[in-house]
């Protein structure tokens, strides 16, 4: 029998019990769902409270995971059952000339290099944005050291802009890019 094939992560696919994949409007109760989840979990790296999540109606769920737009792609990390594992996306403002990656989000159970759920993520995403442009940018809340040194680990450097973090403008969002 010949060898298992890899993916991009370096590991075969009988290793892990997940794929990435795009989103489709099927899967808007799973990413609702693990959208709650990375809110409560982290609330400070992303731009939206659990509470305003929450009060969402479902066409909101299903245009999100519908991935109708030219503009973004959201990726998931998904069991065999369905169940998310992890999340992320890339976003192309009209205004930018770099696509951003956003909702980057991995269930505590699944971090970590060991299981690489985060890399195959962004290996996705990575994918997506250089269809688009020579550099993917993102920020990433000034106090969220863990995700700080993922993104510096994956060639992200900070670009020197700052903004003001929407929920709390005491603190800062830092601007990160790669090249592609």
């Amino acid at each position: 029998m010949g060898a298992l094939p890899r993916d991009s992560t370096g590991s075969s696919g009988a290793e892990r019990p997940w794929v990435v994949r795009p989103a489709v409007e099927a899967d808007w109760q799973a990413y609702r769902a693990i959208r709650l989840e990375m809110l409560e979990d982290t609330p400070i790296a992303f731009l939206e409270t659990r509470e305003a999540a929450q009060a969402h109606p479902e066409e909101h769920w299903r245009r999100r995971a519908a991935n109708g737009s030219a503009s973004s792609e959201l990726f998931g990390a998904v069991t065999p059952d369905g169940r998310w594992i992890g999340t992320m996306g890339g976003f192309h403002a009209a205004s930018s000339p770099d696509p951003h990656l956003v909702g980057v989000y991995v269930t505590p159970g699944w971090r970590g290099r060991d299981h690489g759920v985060a890399d195959a993520l962004l290996t996705a995403v990575l994918a997506w944005a250089r269809r688009r442009s020579g550099r993917l940018l993102l920020e990433v809340h000034e106090s969220n050291v863990p995700a700080i040194r993922y993104y510096e680990r994956h060639g992200f450097a900070f670009t020197g802009r700052t903004l003001p973090y929407p929920l709390d403008p005491t603190t800062l969002e830092l601007e990160m890019a790669v090249d592609l």
